[in-house]
């Protein structure tokens, strides 16, 4: 995780770089890949803050995703999680996508620019400019798919 550019994006609005919001990221970064709730990160940002409250975690994490450094997921499986987003010399690049196994709720993230060829032809036109995207594909992964194969 670059501070560097995280102080810079903060200031650029007119925030502070607060021990909570360091220690947020820090948190996040630790965990890299993982998509974690609310709830989690409080638990592992408390192993080296044990004051930092639940309400803190939340207004941090609102702040860091309207600041676009961390993205807000949902698997639809009840949980709003967040992972890090894409930062400093990685900015531009487009986000994974996710795989949802619907029998074990397993995630598959992955990266691709599958959808380079639609967003330019949507471009073309109707004149639209694609600025972000997610997907989210839903089916079995490996391990299920082999239950289900033995099954049938």
């Amino acid at each position: 995780m670059e501070q560097g550019w995280f102080k810079e994006i903060l200031h650029g609005r007119g925030l502070k770089m607060t021990n909570q919001r360091l220690l947020v990221l820090e948190t996040m970064a630790g965990h890299p890949g993982e998509h974690l709730t609310a709830e989690e990160i409080h638990d592992l940002a408390k192993e080296k803050n044990p004051e930092i409250g639940l309400a803190t975690i939340y207004r941090t994490l609102q702040v860091l995703v309207e600041l676009q450094v961390i993205d807000k997921v949902s698997f639809d499986d009840g949980f709003v999680r967040y992972e890090l987003g894409k930062t400093g010399k990685d900015s531009n690049s487009h986000h994974h996508h996710h795989a949802i196994c619907q029998r074990c709720g397993a995630v598959i993230s992955f990266e691709g620019d599958l959808l380079e060829k639609l967003e330019k032809a949507l471009y073309d036109t109707e004149g639209f400019t694609v600025t972000d995207h997610e997907v989210k594909l839903l089916g079995y992964c490996r391990e299920c798919t082999k239950k289900k194969e033995q099954k049938e």
